[in-house]
């Protein structure tokens, strides 16, 4: 089924929605969750968590295409899950309870300043990937957006792991000198 057809299904807020993005999704949104937790339990909760957040995000969202937007839900959806395990696992969560509290002080993009830094530093991001090469923003995009090792890439790609580790490190440096340029990189 076409995206556009999906989308008209949640629109319509018909349940056949969520059975055709499953089967046409789950595949890729199960592997990332399942990527990122490690749990085949924690993945399928991640999974059906992100249709119930996209089911209730559209309408009014109306993402396009669709396979990035379920990527993303799911991806903030499973690091949600992960951090709260870690909390779980601190003993009540006191140190993220203070990092929590501690955020209460800074701007968290509700004001106009730090929302323009966090779309600046999102559109800085975009121009910087679109930039590379495709090999290396393959390498870059699965070892920072989809989690994956050092040995799953240099598999994947056909690489040493050597070589993985050289592209990252120099795609850091590469990234961190374009950010220095654009203004957005804080010097010490």
């Amino acid at each position: 089924m076409e995206d556009s057809e999906i989308l008209r299904l949640f629109n319509a807020r018909d349940e056949a929605a969520i059975s055709e993005s499953r089967r046409k999704f789950g595949p890729l949104i199960r592997a990332l969750a399942l990527r990122l937790l490690r749990s085949e339990e924690d993945a399928e909760e991640t999974e059906n968590d992100t249709y119930l957040k996209i089911w209730n995000a559209v309408p009014p969202a109306q993402p396009s295409p669709l396979a990035p937007y379920f990527s993303a839900v799911c991806r903030r959806t499973a690091l949600d899950r992960l951090r709260a395990g870690k909390r779980a696992k601190r003993g009540g969560g006191a140190y993220e309870e203070s990092l929590s509290e501690l955020e209460e002080a800074i701007p968290d993009g509700d004001d106009g300043r730090s929302y323009a830094d966090a779309i600046s530093l999102r559109d800085a991001l975009n121009e910087f990937l679109a930039s590379l090469p495709p090999d290396t923003r393959t390498v870059f995009m699965r070892r920072y957006w989809w989690f994956c090792s050092v040995r799953e890439i240099a598999l994947s790609l056909g690489m040493t792991e050597g070589a993985v580790k050289m592209s990252l490190s120099r795609t850091r440096a590469k990234l961190k000198a374009f950010l220095k340029e654009e203004g957005l990189y804080e010097t010490d």
